[in-house]
């Protein structure tokens, strides 16, 4: 697939700002805090329904401004698409796939595929379980809708569990046990089959990168091992769920841990190690999308080049070539050092919300 234009208005520090794309590389290049991860962004938005720098919408909308607009247009399964998102302040955001307006955030997920290299990814090992759960759930949803509606409903089952715990009101928790046992084995058993697609490309991927001195492993971390023994675990735990005031166990705290020669990353690993394991990770990512889809899905590179060596970075654009890439950075040469990405590339120079001058 590919993203032919970006139309922003009022987004950020956009006023009104057209981007008609190259099919291949794009880079994105000015000072600091100028926009350039905006863009990046507003891709991911229309995407996805959320953005990955912040939880409030309104903050998409340009100060001052009631109003905001997206519009992607790009190529997909043979034909040409539109997505549109109109965001206002103090109302729901509009969503329109090709004039179409969408009635639920879940209906866009799909349409646009790409994959996200950011410098918090970087972190993303070292940090707590949820920025885990958050690749997998991001990953799966991409790719299975069904995936999405389970994980929302489960949040529904578990919003009202944990607001019976907090009444100290549990008659009939009964009912809400049996439908987050039975959400939880659906959504586990993607989770389960994602991490094995993900090590299979793991495999092939991190040796590689590594110089074949380093085996990885992703191990996946559940307490649900099946719905009779979730039931039971429940039950176990509900007196202390009462006492706590919300539920301790389900799929909502499950994680994933990456083994280096065996050895757990997280509390033995070298930065180093983390960033080339996050690397690989992300490769998968992208492998396992293009799979699904049989396309290449987009992919949207932030500021990589100021987290990680030269070497890790050649490392990606040798396997990057056939897709289209969007990417940013403050020193454009730090880009077109590498022979692999001159070959069909365009700059775009960002200054204060707005491209200043652009060139092959």
């Amino acid at each position: 697939m590919l993203i032919k234009e970006v139309y922003l208005e009022n987004f950020r520090n956009y006023d009104k700002q057209k981007i008609e794309l190259n099919d291949h590389v794009n880079v994105f290049y000015g000072k600091n805090a100028q926009g350039k991860t905006n863009i990046l962004e507003a891709l991911y938005f229309c995407s996805l329904g959320r953005s990955f720098r912040t939880h409030r919408e309104q903050e998409l909308i340009q100060f001052e401004n009631e109003h905001s607009k997206i519009v992607v247009k790009y190529f997909k399964n043979n034909r040409d698409s539109e997505i549109e998102i109109a965001l206002h302040k103090n109302e729901r955001k509009s969503i329109k796939l090709n004039k179409i307006k969408l009635n639920k955030n879940s209906e866009l997920v799909g349409n646009i595929n790409l994959v996200l290299f950011s410098p918090d990814d970087i972190i993303m090992l070292k940090e707590g379980p949820a920025q885990r759960r958050k690749f997998l759930d991001i990953l799966i949803s991409q790719l299975k809708i069904k995936y999405l509606y389970e994980l929302n409903e489960y949040n529904k089952v578990l919003e009202q569990r944990n607001a019976m715990l907090k009444s100290k009101r549990i008659d009939g928790i009964e009912v809400w046990n049996e439908q987050l046992a039975t959400k939880c084995e659906k959504i586990s058993a993607y989770r389960k089959e994602y991490v094995d697609k993900l090590q299979e490309q793991l495999t092939t991927i991190h040796p590689k990168l590594t110089n074949e001195l380093e085996t990885i492993r992703i191990q996946y971390k559940s307490n649900f091992k099946n719905k009779e023994q979730f039931l039971n675990l429940l039950e176990q735990k509900q007196e202390l769920d009462l006492l706590r005031g919300y539920t301790s166990e389900g799929i909502h705290r499950d994680d994933f841990e990456i083994l280096i020669n065996e050895v757990p990353l997280n509390a033995y690993g070298s930065q180093g190690q983390h960033k080339t394991a996050i690397l690989s990770l992300k490769m998968s990512e992208l492998m396992i999308v293009k799979d699904e889809i049989g396309e290449n899905p987009i992919l949207l590179l932030d500021d990589v080049t100021s987290e990680l060596d030269t070497s890790r970075i050649s490392s990606i654009f040798e396997n990057i070539q056939d897709y289209q890439v969007l990417i940013t950075c403050t020193d454009v040469n730090s880009i077109l050092k590498y022979d692999s990405l001159t070959k069909n590339i365009k700059l775009y120079n960002i200054d204060r919300g707005a491209i200043q001058n652009k060139g092959e």
